[in-house]
């Protein structure tokens, strides 16, 4: 199998950087979806509709696409009957050709973090034998704990050929609380970036990029233009396109002159642009991904 990067930037090279995000909420899904699972119990029947309307996007992004993130905590809602469903749609998009970001910002120190990232890569050994478990391409991770809360998902990827994605710079308003803050006279995010730049060094694949991602959001552009300075060789996962506010324009810094380096992300605007009676939903989630897919080249 090739290296994470390397199937990465065959990915944005055959489709673009759109990578659209399955975050399902039960009322928002197409009436048709809701109602073609009304025989099960309530929680059964939530997980299945999620997995159905996941399945259904996958089919109509594919096209305009290379890259999916399924949101963790929208299935986890459902409890066991949305993680099956979560295995099974991260399983499903692979089969479908995706590279797939699990997000679920994992951040924890020693065998805890190791048990993390074996479930999002490597899988549970028992006896011998590895049971697979997400399976995921790539997980996004959350470095506030340090290096030893990052180390075992940098090596636990290395031995897959997975990637990872740190948080570094997010799209939320109020991530400036703690990020912003000034220390030996430069933000947190800029250390942080810099150690990700380390991370990655060692892992740059012959595509020119590394293993070692960073999140950074399309709600500011000027940092944008400041982190790709400080990590020349990181993917950057751009969150914050679309419902978030962020536009086109804001997110040309992330790229690199090669046209890599960047995947953007939308989740509301490409799978819920509809109204949940709407007959023509599909439609409308295909124009939509036509459309981010057009404004997001290079």
């Amino acid at each position: 199998m090739p290296a994470f990067s390397d199937r990465l930037a065959e990915a944005v090279c055959q489709k673009g950087p759109l990578c659209v995000g399955i975050d399902p909420r039960w009322e928002s899904l197409p009436k048709a979806i809701r109602e073609g699972v009304r025989d099960e119990e309530a929680n059964e029947r939530a997980a299945i509709a999620f997995f159905e309307f996941g399945r259904k996007v996958l089919e109509l992004v594919r096209p305009y696409a290379g890259v999916v993130k399924p949101q963790a905590a929208f299935f986890e809602l459902l409890g066991p009957n949305g993680m099956e469903m979560l295995q099974q749609l991260l399983q499903e998009a692979k089969q479908q050709g995706f590279v797939t970001i699990l997000d679920a910002k994992r951040g924890d120190i020693a065998s805890t973090a190791t048990a993390y990232a074996d479930a999002a890569f490597g899988g549970c050994a028992i006896d011998g034998e590895t049971f697979p478990v997400w399976n995921a391409d790539s997980l996004t991770i959350n470095p506030y704990l340090g290096r030893d809360a990052v180390e075992p998902f940098l090596t636990a990827a290395k031995a897959n050929k997975r990637g990872t994605f740190v948080l570094v710079r997010t799209s939320n308003p109020g991530a400036g609380l703690f990020q912003d803050l000034v220390c030996d006279g430069k933000p947190v995010y800029r250390h942080v970036a810099e150690e990700v730049a380390k991370w990655n060094a060692a892992t740059i694949d012959s595509c020119g990029l590394g293993d070692v991602g960073a999140v950074v959001g399309a709600t500011h552009p000027r940092e944008l233009v400041e982190l790709r300075g400080v990590m020349p060789d990181v993917w950057f996962l751009v969150p914050g396109y679309g419902a978030q506010g962020g536009n086109a324009a804001d997110v040309k810094a992330a790229y690199r002159a090669d046209e890599l380096g960047a995947i953007v992300n939308s989740s509301r605007g490409i799978t819920f642009p509809f109204h949940p009676d709407d007959a023509d939903w599909e439609a409308k989630i295909v124009a939509a991904a036509q459309k981010a897919q057009s404004e997001l080249k290079p």
